[in-house]
Order: C-alpha cells, then sequence, then structure tokens
C-alpha cells in the first residue's frame, strides 16, 4: 500500500488503520509504505507531478523486493498507468476501483472530498476511465486536509460538514452513491456509511479488496493495454528522482 507521501511514526498508524483487523485476511501480509521525500497536498499540477515520480519508485521497488501487488493508496491514482507499464505484478488504485464499483451500484455517484484544489485530480481520471456521464457531483467542504493529523482532532466539525454536503450531493445533484475523494477521509467513513441513505465507499479499502480478488483470481492488468518498455531505465528514473527530492 503506497501513501504518496513520507509517512512519520506519527501518521503511520492512521494512515494504516484504513485496513483494521477485520478487513485484512491472515494469509496476506500488508505493508504500507510512504513514497518519496517531499511533502505535498497535491494542490497543483506541480505537486501531482512530484506525487507520481515518488510513487513510481516505490511501486518499482516493490516488485524488485518480491511483493505480489501494489496498491497505491490516493484516489488521484498516481503513477498507475507508468506502474502498469513497468510491472508485472497486479497495481491498483482507488479512484479507478471505486469509482468504477459506484458505476454498478447505482446510476450516479458524487465525489466528496476536502477541498477545491482537489477537483482537477478527479476530473482527469473521471475522463480518461470514460465515466463523465456517471458522475454526478464533485462537492467539497473547502477545509485545508492535513496529510499528517488526518481528520484526527476535528471529528466533531468534519463529519457535519461531510454529512450536510453529502446530502446536497444526494438531494440536489441526483447522487444515488458517494465516494470519499481521498483516502485520507477514512476515517469518516462509518459515520457517512450510517446516517446517508446510499452507499458510501471507502476508496482505500475497495482499492484493497480489488488486490485480493486479482491476487484470488490470478489476474493482473493487460500487457496489450499497458506494454512494457523496450528498454527499462530503472537507474536514469532513480537518478532524476534523487535530483528533484535533492
Amino acid at each position: 500500500m503506497i501513501f504518496p507521501v513520507p509517512m512519520s511514526d506519527a501518521t503511520r498508524p492512521m494512515v494504516e488503520s484504513q485496513l483494521p483487523p477485520g478487513v485484512r485476511r491472515p494469509d496476506i501480509e500488508v505493508e504500507f509504505v510512504g513514497a518519496g521525500r517531499v511533502m505535498t497536498l497535491a494542490d497543483s499540477y506541480y505537486d501531482m507531478a512530484i506525487m507520481e515520480m515518488a510513487v513510481i519508485e516505490a511501486g518499482m521497488r516493490a516488485q524488485d523486493e518480491g511483493f505480489d501487488a501494489v496498491c497505491i493508496n490516493t484516489v488521484s491514482d498516481s503513477g498507475l498507468a507508468a506502474l502498469r507499464a513497468r510491472l508485472s505484478i497486479p497495481v491498483l488504485a482507488p479512484g479507478q476501483s471505486a469509482f468504477h464499483l459506484a458505476a454498478m451500484l447505482g446510476h450516479r455517484f458524487s465525489i466528496l472530498t476536502m477541498w477545491p484544489r482537489w477537483y482537477p485530480l478527479y476530473r482527469k481520471t473521471i475522463k480518461e476511465y470514460g465515466l463523465e456521464s456517471r458522475l454526478a457531483s464533485i462537492r467539497s467542504i473547502d477545509v485545508r486536509p492535513d496529510a499528517a493529523a488526518l481528520l484526527s482532532g476535528k471529528e466533531e466539525v468534519v463529519f457535519g460538514k461531510l454529512e450536510e454536503v453529502a446530502r446536497d450531493a444526494i438531494v440536489r445533484d441526483g447522487a444515488d452513491v458517494i465516494v470519499l475523494g481521498s483516502t485520507t477521509m477514512h476515517q469518516s467513513h462509518a459515520h457517512l456509511a450510517a446516517c446517508l441513505p446510499v452507499p458510501v465507499l471507502n476508496p482505500g479499502v475497495v482499492a484493497y479488496k480489488l488486490c485480493e480478488l486479482f491476487l484470488d483470481l490470478g489476474l493482473a492488468h493487460s500487457k496489450l493495454a499497458y506494454p512494457s518498455p523496450e528498454t527499462i531505465k530503472d537507474g536514469a528514473f532513480y537518478a532524476a528522482h534523487s535530483e528533484v527530492n535533492a
């Protein structure tokens, strides 16, 4: 599970709590890895590029270290296509996984997010996945995210705002499924799932469960869709990434 930014000792337990013991299977070992050496909130296309490079590097190392699957832990799906081209093991991501599952559960879905600066992330992937007609809306509570503390300490205020905006998406926009717009919002899932009249998808968990399915069925992405490079240039990539983070 590749978290797209570095993780501190304080952040790690909150990130890993996305997959509590009841969700994980005893026969599958899960390791969360913080990517890169630069903290970013993906608040611009510039930051998205930095985050993508960090995720790609972490994914390449995962296959080299013998992991059986890679699950990107950001709804931006950073590095998904590049890692599918480079790796032979299954590569899953939360945005693609949750958006397609939402399209199976209802006619139209809304993405519920923290702030408007993340809208370009969703517009990009929704277009790539051909799901524009299934998207009812993108709505935010306009609260700057905290990549270190996530939603801890803000539950009383943030959960209420998320519920209010989600109800607007259902009543005003016609959404019959809600997708959380970030894996860092996972702490709000239980509250929203209990109080809203539609399915609420926690994208990190959805992607992880699809990893299980792919492994069980012996599936991986199509190499016709994601052809491998003729020449492996990992050394040049690592060198370029090291210079970026210097």
